[in-house]
């Protein structure tokens, strides 16, 4: 596996109970092929970042109808935080998606929201076993690029939901709890827990001996102890730029887990009044979300998979957001029939969420990938599937889309699009962009203009 000439691009550090997958390197593209190989050898990936509850539009809202024009100099609220990162993204208006609409059915905007994001198909109305919605993007994406990776996807979460019983009206609790579809009648249950999320990514929970897992968790060992001496061999076979590369991301990888355990610590010593998060998963949201915006940036440098969807937060769900500084709980908030302090309060929480989503921006920006960034290769959707919580509506979707799909989107710009734009148009085009081609996708008509060029 280690040679000074060449490392195969699926080069891993192996140990008991470990594998390390590794970063891109130039030792893994020979020299006399070097510019072309190393473009193809970046692959491209796509994410989907979904925040609940609608947004206040009037804050998030761009200038610019019927068109395409460049992204203001002074942005509105919500989405000031992002403004460093302004030539990495477009807003996208207009899009919408008619399967969160009742068509007959009764109450359920949330439920309605959450499974058809991604599908573009309107769920059928019940709180039983046959649910029916349809497949997602990203499973779609996974089930045919999904064997080039170690894994074929990744669905995360930071607030864990239930999948029976039914939380919205007559619609089951699994419409509103996640947004990944397997099959039209398979949802994909999300992951909360930084710590599964690493066992699983890196393989430290593989050691089939219970004495030398238990104690290895006694004596806090590292997943890079168990592959040190691999380590140690490769680093001598690589040139200057490749230790540096390999060093910085060594040292993440041992960052992201030593935060993880300092979470569970946390968990132990808190005063036993307080409710226990489950094993790895730390009591501040913002450490919670940042673990999992680290863990989704290592797996797209790895390409240990090129499709990730996350949850923010759950469809109808009430977390209180107290490092936002409120204190009142997220839904109840949205239906604020026009009370300018309501209005104000979610205007908050929409803007932390956005302050939490730049972290990703600036670890997928600042993270070389083959002849760009990690960004340069990936689509990253940030968004929602309600516009305006207090009525629910599912048209003129809060889009966001990062990234520049290896050259060939254009980024840095707002794009209005005709009113009932189908939000699938996007997800075929996206599709196009990481080598998946299909006829339709939910309710698509064609795929999305305008996302390249000047």
């Amino acid at each position: 596996m280690i040679s000074s000439k060449h490392l195969p691009r699926r080069a891993m550090l192996k140990g008991l109970g470990a594998t390390v997958a590794l970063p891109f390197l130039d030792a893994m593209v020979p020299a006399f092929a070097r510019a072309a190989q190393v473009h193809a050898a970046a692959p491209t990936r796509m994410a989907f970042v979904y925040v609940p509850n609608g947004i206040i539009m009037d804050e998030w809202r761009v200038a610019g109808l019927d068109g395409t024009f460049p992204l203001p100099t002074e942005f509105p609220r919500i989405l000031e935080p992002a403004a460093p990162y302004r030539d990495q993204f477009s807003v996208l208006s207009g899009l919408t998606q008619d399967g969160g609409r009742a068509h007959g059915d009764g109450p359920g905007d949330h439920a309605r929201a959450g499974a058809s994001y991604l599908t573009g198909v309107h769920p059928k109305e019940t709180a039983g076993a046959d649910i029916q919605a349809g497949i997602s993007v990203d499973q779609v994406a996974a089930q045919q690029i999904g064997s080039q990776t170690r894994l074929a996807s990744l669905e995360l979460g930071c607030e864990e939901g239930l999948y029976g019983g039914n939380c919205d009206g007559r619609y089951s609790c699994a419409y509103s709890n996640t947004i990944s579809w397997r099959t039209p009648s398979a949802p994909m249950p999300q992951e909360t827990s930084p710590r599964a999320v690493f066992e699983r990514m890196f393989g430290a929970d593989l050691d089939p001996d219970p004495v030398r897992r238990a104690r290895r968790a006694a004596y806090d060992q590292s997943v890079l102890d168990l592959v040190l001496e691999e380590a140690r061999t490769l680093q001598g076979a690589l040139g200057a730029t490749d230790r540096r590369k390999l060093d910085e991301y060594l040292f993440s990888v041992r960052d992201i887990e030593k935060r993880i355990v300092e979470a569970e610590r946390a968990a132990d010593v808190a005063p036993p009044e307080l409710a226990r998060p489950r094993p790895g998963v730390p009591e501040s949201f913002i450490a919670h979300a940042r673990l999992m915006f680290d863990l989704m940036t290592v797996a797209f440098q790895t390409d240990t998979t090129r499709v990730i969807t996350f949850m923010i937060g759950l469809e109808l769900g009430n977390k209180v957001y107290r490092e936002a500084g409120i204190s009142e709980a997220h839904h109840g908030l949205t239906h604020h029939r026009g009370d300018a302090e309501k209005i104000e309060k979610i205007t908050q929480i929409n803007r932390f969420h956005v302050e939490q989503f730049t972290h990703l921006l600036k670890r997928l920006s600042a993270t070389t990938d083959g002849d760009g960034t990690l960004l340069d290769h990936s689509m990253v959707v940030y968004g929602a599937g309600i516009s305006d919580g207090n009525r629910h509506h599912h048209h003129d979707l809060p889009t966001l889309l990062a990234g520049r799909a290896g050259g060939r989107i254009t980024p840095g710009r707002h794009l209005s699009y005709a009113p009932e734009t189908p939000m699938n148009n996007l997800f075929m085009t996206m599709l196009d962009h990481v080598g998946v081609q299909i006829d339709a996708l939910g309710d698509s008509t064609e795929r999305l203009g305008y996302l390249s060029g000047v």
